[in-house]
C-alpha cells in the first residue's frame, strides 16, 4: 500500500494523506473524498508507514481516482508553489488551486490535449472568396438571406482554419450552426504539435522591424546580450518613448532561439491591441489569457502552451501560472499597477513570482514602466535590478506640458473651471481630441436629504450609495448592493432629495450640453460593459470618430491616442491627504501616466491638473521636475520614517458582524507578539474601509527591518491565529507585503 500526502483547496495549513493501490506521480490530480465531498487535489508528497499513527493508518481513505497521466505540476513549479504558500502565508492547497485554470479545477477537466477540432470553408466556397472577397456577394449568389454575423464568421474563416473554441469567443453557437446548414464550412481535427510557432532563421533574420533610437538600441543589446542566464532589468521609459518596440526586438531574439515568452500586462483592456501589434510583426500564434475568457478558452490556452504549440502568451495577472516548458523571457508591463497584486484569496504579486520564475528558470526578467514603484527603483539602486532608461519620446514626440488650474476661489461648471473649458475649445477647434479623467464613475457619489441633510446610506456597509442615472438605482461601490432611487428620504421620510459632487456619467451628459457639435464617450467599467465594447471603442477614437473622451483609470493604462492634444485631470485633491502612505506615490503615477496620453504624435500635447492644492509639495515638484525626481523624494521620506522598502510589513485582517471578535483575534495576535523587541506593531485599527457587507473589517500592522525575520514571527502565529480563529468563528487573512489598507 502507497500512502501519498494531497493538497487539498480548504483553508487548512496542512496536507492529507491518502492510500493507493499504484504508485502516482508527484504533482498530478487525484480525486478524493474529503468531508463528505469528492474534491481535486495535488500528489505532494509520498510517505512511509512507518511515519503516519497506527490508529490514523487504518483510517487513511483510497484516492478515489487518478485524473492525470502526467504530472500537471514538474518539480519546479512544486518548488514555487511551496515558496508561495510559506512566503505568503497561504494553505497550500489553495495555493495549488490558485495555480490550475478553472476548468482543471473540476474532476472532468482534461489537462492533456491530443487533438483540437477546427472550423474551415469548404473548398467551393473558399474558391468563391479567392475571386471576389465579398462575403455578402457570395451570400446573395448563393440565395441566402443577409445574416451580419454569418457573413462575419465566413470573412475570419476565409483566412485560414479556426479553432472551435476561438471561434467561440466571437460567434455564437447559433451563427456557427447557420453557416453549417448552408454547406459552406465543414470541420476536422488536427493534432496539437509542439514547437509548430517556431521558424527558420532565415525568417528571424529578415524580420523587418521599426528603426531603433539609439536609446531603444542600446537597451535592446544590453538585454539580449544577457539571454542566457537570470537578470532583472527595469526599463523606466517616458509615456511614448517606444518601451514596446524594445520589447518586440528583444522577444524576436528570444523566440529566434526557439523559447517561448510570457507577457504581463495590467488590464484586459490592453490584451487586443498589443496582440493584434504581436501578431503583425511575428506572424505567429499569440496565446492569451484573462479573466474575460470562458474557462475552455484558457483551458485551450494553458494546453497549448503547456505543449509547446504556442511561443507566445500574453495575459494579465494570472497567466503568471501557465506551464511554459521553454520558456525564455518574462515580460511586465506597466509594472507599478496595483493590479498585478490579488488582493483576496492567495494575495501574491505576480512581479514577486515572475522574479522566483525567472531566477529558478535562470531567464531573463523585464519590467517595464513610466513610473517605476518605489519598491523597484529601490532594488535598482541597491543592485538587485540594472536599470535602463528612456528619456525621449518616439518619433519626435514632444511631452506634455502639464499646467495648473487653481480650483480653490471659483465657480465651476460641470467641475470644470473657465480656463479648462476655453483650453478644452481650443484644442477641438484645431481638430484635436480631448481626454477629461474623473476616477468616479456614476453620475453622483451621493444623494442628500436637504431636510435633515443625511446621506443615503448602504446599510451593509455604513457609505453613502452612489447615484446611477441611467438605471436609476442607487448602488454601493463596496458591496454592489442596489436599490432603487426613491423619492423620499430613508431617514426623516422628506421628499426633497439632491444629487451631491460629480461622476463620469454626469460629467459626459454635462460635456455633450457644453459642446454641442463634438462627439463624446464615456469610458468607465459600467459604460464598457460587453465582450469587445472595449476593444471597438478604442478603435472608433482612433478613428475621430468621438473627440472628447471621459473616463476613469481604464484611460490611463498604455493606450496609445494620437490625435489627443489635451488632457485635463479632475479631482485628485483627496489623495494628497490620505492616510495611506503609498496615497502620494500613486497620485503621481496616476498624474503622469493620464499626462502620457498627450501629444503622443505630431501634435504637442498639454495637461491640465485641477486642484485646490496648487502650492503642496508633491505638486510642485511634479510640475516642476518629473515623475522620476518626485520618486525618490519619496524614497528618501521613506527611508526617514523606516517605511517599506526599507521595512518590510504584512497586515493580519479580521472580519466580522461582531466587532468585538474582530478585536479579540487581533488582540491575541498582540499578545503572541509581545516579547518580540525586533517586531513594530500597530493597531488593531479599522481598514479604511471600515465595514463591508454587514461586516466589520479591522487589521493589525507588523513591520520589520528584517524580511526573514518577519517571515520567522508569521510561520510561528499563523497556526495560533487559525486555531483561535476558527474557535471564534472568524474571517481572517495575512496580506504579505501589503499594498492597500482599504
Amino acid at each position: 500500500m502507497n500512502i501519498y500526502a494531497v493538497a487539498i483547496p480548504v483553508p487548512l495549513y496542512k496536507t492529507f494523506h491518502y492510500t493507493s493501490d499504484e504508485v502516482l506521480d508527484l504533482g498530478a490530480r487525484v480525486e478524493v473524498n474529503f468531508a463528505n465531498r469528492r474534491m481535486v487535489g495535488i500528489v505532494w508528497g509520498q510517505t512511509d508507514a512507518h511515519d503516519v499513527e497506527p490508529g490514523i493508518l487504518k483510517k487513511l481513505k483510497p484516492v478515489v481516482r487518478v485524473l492525470d497521466q502526467s504530472p500537471i505540476f514538474d518539480e519546479t513549479w512544486r518548488a514555487l508553489l511551496q515558496w508561495l504558500s510559506e512566503y505568503y502565508q497561504h494553505p497550500l492547497g489553495e495555493v495549488c488551486q490558485t495555480a490550475l485554470p478553472v476548468a482543471l479545477r473540476k474532476p472532468n477537466g482534461n489537462s492533456q490535449i491530443a487533438a483540437q477540432k477546427y472550423l474551415k470553408l469548404t473548398s467551393f466556397f473558399q474558391s468563391q472568396w479567392d475571386e471576389c472577397e465579398d462575403a455578402g456577394v457570395i451570400f446573395k449568389n448563393a440565395g441566402h438571406r443577409v445574416a451580419s454575423q454569418q457573413q462575419a464568421l465566413f470573412s475570419e474563416l476565409a483566412k485560414g482554419p479556426k479553432s472551435f473554441v476561438d471561434i467561440r469567443q466571437g460567434f455564437t453557437k447559433a451563427t456557427l450552426d447557420g453557416l453549417a446548414q448552408k454547406s459552406m464550412v465543414t470541420s476536422f481535427e488536427a493534432p496539437i504539435v509542439a514547437g509548430s510557432w517556431q521558424q527558420h532563421a532565415d525568417y528571424w533574420a529578415n524580420l523587418t522591424h521599426a528603426r531603433a533610437n539609439v536609446e531603444q538600441a542600446l537597451v535592446v543589446t544590453g538585454i539580449t546580450s544577457q539571454l542566457e542566464q537570470y537578470g532583472a532589468f527595469l526599463l523606466e521609459g517616458v509615456t511614448g518613448s517606444g518601451k514596446t518596440e524594445v520589447y518586440l526586438q528583444t522577444i524576436a531574439n528570444v523566440l529566434a532561439k526557439g523559447q517561448q515568452v510570457l507577457i504581463l500586462v495590467p488590464e484586459i483592456g490592453l490584451t487586443p491591441q498589443t496582440v493584434s501589434r504581436f501578431e503583425q510583426r511575428f506572424g505567429i500564434e499569440v496565446g492569451v489569457i484573462h479573466s474575460g475568457l470562458s474557462d475552455a478558452a484558457r483551458l485551450s490556452v494553458w494546453q497549448k502552451a503547456r505543449a509547446e504549440q504556442i511561443g507566445l502568451v500574453i495575459g494579465t495577472r494570472s497567466a503568471i501560472f501557465t506551464p511554459l516548458p521553454t520558456l525564455g523571457m518574462i515580460i511586465i508591463d506597466e509594472e507599478h499597477d496595483e493590479s498585478f497584486k490579488q488582493q483576496d484569496g492567495l494575495k501574491y504579486h505576480a512581479r514577486a513570482l515572475a522574479t522566483m520564475i525567472a531566477h529558478k528558470r535562470n531567464i531573463p526578467l523585464l519590467l517595464g514602466t513610466a513610473t517605476p514603484t518605489a519598491e523597484s527603483l529601490h532594488n535598482a539602486n541597491s543592485g538587485k535590478y540594472q536599470h535602463f532608461t528612456l528619456t525621449q519620446r518616439a518619433g519626435g514626440a514632444v511631452p506634455a506640458a502639464l499646467r495648473l488650474v487653481d480650483t480653490s476661489q471659483i465657480p465651476l461648471t460641470a467641475g470644470l473651471a473657465d480656463e479648462t473649458l476655453k483650453t478644452m475649445q481650443e484644442h477641438l477647434n484645431a481638430g484635436s481630441q480631448v481626454l477629461v479623467f474623473l476616477n468616479r464613475r456614476g453620475y453622483a457619489p451621493a444623494v442628500i436629504c436637504q431636510q435633515c441633510g443625511q446621506a443615503q446610506e448602504c446599510r451593509a456597509c455604513d457609505k453613502p450609495y452612489t447615484y446611477h442615472r441611467a438605471k436609476r438605482k442607487l448602488i454601493c461601490h463596496h458591496c454592489t448592493d442596489q436599490v432603487s432611487l426613491v423619492p423620499s428620504c430613508m431617514h426623516c421620510g422628506h421628499a426633497n432629495m439632491e444629487t451631491e459632487g460629480i461622476g463620469t456619467e454626469q460629467l459626459t451628459a454635462q460635456i455633450d450640453a457644453l459642446f454641442p457639435q463634438y462627439n463624446s464617450i464615456r469610458i468607465d467599467s459600467d459604460a464598457m460593459r460587453g465582450k469587445d465594447v472595449l476593444s471597438n471603442t478604442l478603435d472608433a477614437i482612433n478613428a475621430n470618430d468621438y473627440q472628447i473622451l471621459v473616463g476613469t483609470q481604464i484611460l490611463a493604462k498604455g493606450h496609445h491616442f494620437a490625435n489627443v492634444t489635451c488632457v485635463v485631470i479632475m479631482d485628485v485633491d483627496t489623495a494628497l491627504f490620505s492616510p495611506d502612505f503609498r496615497a502620494t506615490e500613486k497620485l503621481a503615477q496616476l498624474i503622469t501616466q493620464i499626462s502620457g496620453r498627450a501629444g503622443r504624435a505630431t501634435k504637442p500635447g498639454e495637461t491640465l491638473l485641477q486642484t485646490a492644492q496648487p502650492g503642496h509639495p508633491l505638486i510642485q515638484d511634479l510640475l516642476n521636475n518629473g515623475y522620476g525626481h518626485c520618486i525618490r523624494t519619496i524614497l528618501h521620506e521613506r527611508q526617514a520614517n523606516q517605511l517599506p522598502p526599507y521595512t518590510h510589513q504584512a497586515l493580519i485582517r479580521a472580519e466580522d458582524p461582531d466587532l468585538n471578535k474582530c478585536l479579540r483575534l487581533l488582540h491575541f495576535a498582540m499578545e503572541q507578539c509581545e516579547q518580540l523587541q525586533s517586531l513594530m506593531l500597530l493597531g488593531p485599527l479599522p481598514c479604511l474601509i471600515e465595514k463591508r457587507q454587514s461586516r466589520y473589517r479591522y487589521q493589525l500592522l507588523l513591520q520589520a527591518e528584517q524580511r526573514g525575520y518577519l517571515h520567522g514571527v508569521l510561520k510561528q502565529l499563523t497556526p495560533s491565529i487559525q486555531a483561535f480563529a476558527q474557535e471564534l468563528r472568524i474571517r481572517w487573512s495575512v496580506d504579505v507585503d501589503n499594498i492597500d489598507f482599504s
